[in-house]
């Protein structure tokens, strides 16, 4: 009886077999210093071409931003060198400029681990024959390209001394921790799979370093990241899973939301004091990502804080703002838009200063050294790929103009936060009290 329920439950399984590792840590760029941002991006870039160099154009579809975390753990342990960075040609998604990418066995690492979740991810689809996967030919294709990316995983992992089958077990382990979970079930033996992954990559930045003494603190990071990982994906898809009929690690094991809180800010205070442990010559970043990102994160994921360009600042669990005003619209009070690098301004343009009265600003440089409709096309779908647009500063795909993103009039994010200085909140956060988190700020 119990074995001719095991299909119909594997069927609704939703994708939770690992895959949660990588996505949650998206920060705005305009909360990043220039110099931060710079960092960030390199290290996305870096992802990006590694997967191109070692494995082909088709595998750098596995980009994500939190693969990039992996690569940002293993420089910020290492002195810095000028090896560590080359210019990269023009890219679409960088609005066709070159950029300075991080380089290395850190890159590399970062691209095997995303390789290997991602064939985890492609294979749970096939298994749940997701949309034209349920087609027999597709998932012949699909599973042929997850095979693919497993030996090239497997391959510059091996290269790196880092064995990628602690991951593929992990992912095999999931399903079967899944399928016999039930109410009752400790929330946390679910999450153990997506633990144990993120730990073994994030151990092993120590040994690319050569700081072995950092490997069992960043184990600890990484096994609290995984595990804000899967938790945060079964939070943010708690409602859509429900209406679809797919399993939910919440749902299944009949877990509040207020105990998956719970178990997210201990899990962040874990990665704050685990981190501590550890020696880095230079943690800025990674001190922002894992420490204030990272808890933005989870306030997302909860509803209860999120950046002023899509609402405003902090939330109630009903979607109030303490101050009163329901958040409609596109996360807007009143359904209002944000103003940004195209549309009108609000208002009257005409008024004494506005931008055709006497006193308003003088108009723009008329366009120079526009590009063809096509080109201009083809840039703008890089850019919208991508948050340049919402977030970035970035050419104009057609007049070349420098713009800024939606979001660069809004205000998110405290005082100190993402400041050049925030390796341990520095001296810039030094006697006061607007940092709001546990890390000695």
């Amino acid at each position: 009886m119990h074995v001719a329920q095991v299909p119909e439950r594997r069927a609704q399984l939703n994708d939770y077999r690992g895959t949660a590792v990588f996505g949650i840590v998206r920060p705005c760029t305009h909360r990043l210093s220039e110099g931060l941002k710079t960092e960030w991006m390199a290290h996305l870039c870096g992802l990006c071409l590694a997967l191109r160099s070692d494995h082909g154009q088709f595998a750098r579809i596995v980009t994500n931003y939190d693969g990039l975390i992996v690569s940002v753990l293993t420089e910020a342990q290492t002195e810095r060198t000028p090896g560590q960075r080359r210019t990269a040609g023009p890219c679409p998604l960088r609005a066709m400029r070159t950029a300075p990418v991080a380089r290395g066995e850190g890159a590399r690492l970062a691209a095997a681990v995303s390789l290997v979740l991602a064939s985890a991810k492609v294979r749970d689809h096939v298994a749940d024959r997701d949309g034209l996967l349920a087609r027999r030919p597709v998932a012949a294709a699909a599973r042929r390209v997850a095979a693919g990316w497993d030996r090239a995983g497997a391959r510059t992992g091996a290269q790196l001394g880092f064995d990628t089958a602690l991951l593929v077990d992990a992912v095999d382990r999931q399903t079967g921790i899944e399928l016999l979970a039930g109410p009752g079930t400790p929330l946390l033996t679910v999450t153990e799979p997506t633990e144990t992954a993120t730990a073994a990559a994030f151990a092993h930045t120590a040994v690319l370093a050569g700081k072995p003494q950092n490997a069992e603190p960043l184990a600890e990071a990484g096994r609290l990241f995984g595990r804000l990982a899967h938790l945060l994906d079964a939070v943010e898809d708690q409602e859509a899973d429900a209406a679809s009929g797919a399993w939910n690690p919440l749902t299944a094991t009949g877990t509040s939301r207020a105990e998956a809180r719970r178990l997210c800010d201990d899990a962040l205070r874990g990665v704050r004091l685990a981190l501590r442990d550890a020696e880095f010559a230079d943690d800025k970043l990674a001190h922002v990502l894992l420490a204030h990102e990272l808890r933005r994160s989870v306030d997302r994921a909860f509803a209860t804080d999120v950046c002023s360009h899509q609402g405003g600042g902090l939330l109630t669990e009903d979607g109030h703002r303490p101050g009163g005003g329901l958040v409609t619209g596109a996360g807007h009070p009143s359904g209002a838009r944000p103003t940004g690098s195209f549309g009108p301004p609000p208002g009257n343009p005409y008024a004494p200063t506005g931008p055709s009265g006497p006193f308003g600003p003088p108009p723009p440089e008329p366009p120079r050294d526009r590009r063809g409709l096509v080109m201009g096309c083809l840039v703008w779908a890089g850019l919208a790929c991508t948050c340049q647009m919402c977030c970035g500063t970035f050419d104009d795909p057609w007049s070349r103009q420098r713009r800024e993103g939606l979001c660069s009039q809004c205000d998110c994010g405290d005082c100190c936060e993402a400041c050049d200085c925030c390796s341990n909140c520095g001296d810039c956060c030094d006697g006061c009290d607007c940092c709001g988190c546990d890390c000695s700020c």
